[in-house]
């Protein structure tokens, strides 16, 4: 299957699914091919067929955007160089989630979270400690006892019940012995942080020398900037005193810069973020709902209220 079918694929199941989905960032470098929400749900995918193209630049900048933007970065991919990847597991490149079609057919549609992760050494399960600790003593069965018939130490029994995970086939022993379900899903929509390293945030890139001035205006007027390196926008900046977020594009006005303004208002309309692209000199006050700005413009702007004032008068700011 081509990629480009893949993406058609995994959106049309996303739409099926009750999510909302933006176009496809058609743009290059780009860390995310679709945002997409539903409720409260957000989710930035990158979709690929073969997951060793997902690069640790790619991870970061997910990872960074994911956080400003309040989403999840996932990616749905077919296969590694090696094998596919197995339904109903959970894979981890560069601090994000990676599963295969079917696994998302299962989480989105169906409403069936992955119980499996996989990490170095196997295939792992959540235990719920509190369960387990129930059932043996239900059982009166020792640490010690335990520990002999999984196979185990005490110690590592131990470990379990305070909540360390186990690999596949202790997981099956554990419901050989006591029935029932012992373990938890993996909350992919958190980002799976309860069964991977809950890292950092990882820090913002150098913006690009010609965004400088465009973006210290935004530093000036009282919003933090977060500068981007492979997204269709130059930054993703927070109000410091506010709930507003903007994504800010910057360059000449051009027939790739409408391109990516609408990318902008597209992922603006999923995120409910507003959008602005800051060009030299613009013939139109808009594309779509991502307000155009002369760059002599913003210069002139005070504070956030008067950018504010500015970007409601083009385009359709999104609901913060």
């Amino acid at each position: 299957m081509s990629r480009s079918a893949l993406i058609e694929n995994v959106t049309a199941m996303l739409a099926d699914a009750g999510f909302s989905v933006s176009d496809r960032c058609a743009t290059r470098p780009k860390s995310f091919d679709v945002a997409a929400r539903r409720g409260d749900d957000v989710v930035l995918l990158k979709i690929l067929g073969n997951i060793d193209a997902f690069d640790a630049e790619t991870g970061a900048e997910m990872r960074r955007l994911g956080t400003y933007l309040q989403a999840t970065p996932l990616v749905v991919g077919l296969r590694t160089r090696d094998e596919k990847l197995e339904p109903g597991v959970v894979y981890f490149r560069h601090g994000v989630p990676v599963f295969s079609p079917d696994t998302a057919m299962e989480l989105f549609v169906e409403g069936l979270s992955p119980l499996v992760y996989a990490a170095p050494g196997g295939l792992y399960v959540n235990i719920d400690g509190d369960v387990l600790s129930d059932r043996r003593e239900e059982e009166d069965l020792s640490l010690g006892k335990l520990a002999t018939e999984l196979g185990v130490s005490r110690r590592t029994v131990s470990k379990y019940e305070d909540g360390m995970n186990a690999s596949i086939d202790v997981a099956m022993r554990l419901e050989e012995l006591f029935g029932g379900d012992l373990t938890s899903p993996v909350d992919v929509m958190e980002g799976a942080e309860d069964v991977r390293d809950a890292d950092p945030t990882p820090e913002d890139p150098e913006a690009a020398p010609e965004d400088v001035p465009v973006l210290s205006v935004l530093a000036r007027v009282g919003f933090e900037v977060h500068p981007t390196v492979r997204a269709p926008f130059k930054a993703v900046s927070e109000e410091s005193a506010g709930p507003d977020r903007l994504l800010t594009g910057h360059s000449s006005f051009t027939e790739a810069a409408v391109k990516r303004a609408r990318i902008m208002s597209s992922v603006g309309e999923v995120t409910h973020t507003r959008a602005v692209y800051v060009v030299d000199e613009a013939s139109r006050e808009a594309v779509d709902d991502t307000a155009i700005v002369e760059r002599e413009e913003l210069e002139d702007i005070d504070d956030s209220e008067d950018l504010r004032d500015l970007l409601m008068d083009r385009g359709d700011p999104q609901e913060a």
